[in-house]
């Protein structure tokens, strides 16, 4: 097989489908990620935050968002370090 060829080959010598890359812990992992979004920026209101000794009065969205992006960033770092 050449280089410049487009398939997809899989672990076992087979082309891969849209099957193939659509499994169904990508589709749930999906779903839950447009649901979180979705419940991030309905939730546009300003609220007061306090962060340690400051308060800070910011739309509850970035707060939101800020949260789930320093989960996701943890959860990929530890999962990172126990292969």
């Amino acid at each position: 097989m050449s280089p410049k060829t487009s398939e997809r080959i899989g672990t076992h010598g087979r082309k891969q489908g849209w099957r193939d890359l659509l499994t169904p812990g990508r589709v749930v992992a999906g779903l839950l990620a447009v649901l979180a979004l979705v419940f991030v920026f309905q939730n546009t209101q300003s609220t007061e935050i306090q962060l340690l000794v400051t308060e800070v009065t910011m739309p509850l969205w970035m707060a939101l968002l800020g949260t789930g992006l320093v989960g996701a960033v943890c959860g990929a770092f530890f999962m990172r370090r126990r292969r």
